[in-house]
């Protein structure tokens, strides 16, 4: 039974995602402020935090660096700040994912599940990642897609790989470019662009309408997994 903080200062945000969350399954712990919610975080040990930027006591983005700096644990912004700006820096702090308020339940529960499927008992990366048609595995660097092997370069390799190792997370830009070209090449978007657009050629069965290396606008790309009920 999976433990959810809800870090949120409005009662009735708190209210319905205590409701909605228990009618899924789990046990939920609340905080309203953010000195609350961190000291929640270290004694409750929750598997994965929602938390809202506007705290009164503190900014949520420094929450997330707070959270960070003693854990792991998958952390879902849920936010009425809906600029890209905001988003990327939530992302680049370290949260998992972001979901901007008014929400659909449906979809905030899609992303607590997908949050929860990567983080493993023992902490360890996944090594066999498949969506679809598309098996990723990161130990024998091999890409199939419906059985037959992919023929990936080096570099689409390691960018496949990146977003792969963190399905069903937003990566930024700036995250991507780090990881696979360094960080002197963090601004050079046109690279990623250029390279996603190359795996979506040979992995998605329609490029021009991703399923699987999907765009988050102004912020970065996402591995999408099915949909797990």
């Amino acid at each position: 039974m999976a433990t959810i903080l809800v870090i949120d200062d409005e009662p009735q945000i708190r209210r319905f995602l205590r409701i909605s969350l228990t009618a899924n399954g789990y046990t939920v712990v609340e905080a309203e402020t953010a000195r609350a919610g961190l000291d929640a975080c270290a004694s409750a040990r929750p598997d994965l935090v929602i938390l809202d930027l506007g705290l009164p006591d503190m900014d949520g983005q420094e929450a997330i660096s707070a959270i960070r700096g003693t854990s792991a644990v998958p952390i879902i912004v849920l936010s009425v700040r809906a600029h890209e700006h905001d988003k990327v820096e939530a992302l680049d702090r370290g949260a998992d994912d972001y979901v901007a308020k008014p929400f659909g339940i449906a979809e905030l529960m899609a992303r607590v599940r997908a949050a929860l499927r990567q983080r493993s008992a023992t902490g360890e990366p996944p090594t066999l990642v498949t969506a679809g048609r598309v098996c990723v595995d990161l130990a024998r660097r091999v890409v199939l897609r419906g059985g037959e092997e992919v023929h990936l370069s080096r570099r689409e390799y390691e960018l496949l790989a990146t977003l792969a190792a963190r399905a069903d997370h937003v990566l930024t830009h700036a995250e991507i470019l780090r990881a696979v070209w360094g960080p002197a090449h963090v601004h050079d978007t046109a690279y990623l662009r250029v390279y996603v657009k190359q795996l979506r050629q040979k992995l998605e069965e329609d490029p021009n309408l991703p399923a699987l290396i999907v765009t988050e606008p102004g912020v970065g790309y996402r591995f999408r997994l099915p949909a797990v009920e």
